[in-house]
């Protein structure tokens, strides 16, 4: 995929920045240029992914409009373990413990919508409601809790439209992410 002396790289600004981003610097730079390498070289009709990666999905989609490229981007839902748990390879790194406790990632996500749905628009009250579950479990470490416009990935401080609640937590040593989109 890559020649020697390669230079040329795909970046989408303001929205690649923000989220995991944050905390994995140039990685959606190389997820943007990896992909539109596959899709200038397949010419695909519609590309599918995965809801888990909302941030991904939306720089995807932003990259694919803003550069012309004739591809439907088609976000699939989340695939859930039967106590919720967002299904990932990573999740194979978890040992039994945290494993289960694994499961307050979606219980957190679940919360905060049942908030939104009582008309409890206020982000920050919602997050720190949401960090108050997640930190009962000693292997969870909160890397970032966000409430944030589902296209433009800014952040909300009162909850209108469709939002996505997203989150990063380390379960032991192991990074999970999670998500979910609430159209208020």
């Amino acid at each position: 995929m890559y020649q020697k002396n390669y230079k040329t790289y795909v970046n989408v600004e303001g929205l690649s920045d923000v989220l995991c981003g944050k905390f994995r610097p140039e990685h959606f730079k190389g997820v943007a240029t990896v992909v539109s390498k596959l899709f200038n070289i397949v010419i695909p009709d519609n590309a599918y992914f995965g809801q888990k990666d909302a941030q991904q999905s939306v720089i995807i989609k932003r990259m694919a409009q803003d550069l012309n490229m004739p591809v439907k981007i088609k976000v699939m839902p989340t695939v859930r373990e039967a106590d919720g748990l967002a299904m990932s390879s990573r999740n194979a790194y978890l040992n039994q413990t945290e494993r289960e406790d694994a499961v307050v990632l979606y219980q957190a996500l679940i919360m905060a919508k049942k908030l939104i749905r009582q008309e409890k628009l206020d982000s920050s009250n919602i997050i720190h409601k949401m960090k108050q579950l997640i930190n009962k479990k000693k292997s969870a470490k909160i890397q970032y809790i966000e409430i944030v416009d589902q296209e433009s990935l800014r952040p909300l401080d009162k909850i209108k439209g469709k939002v996505l609640i997203a989150l990063a937590v380390c379960i032991g040593k192991t990074r999970l992410i999670d998500n979910i989109i609430i159209n208020s």
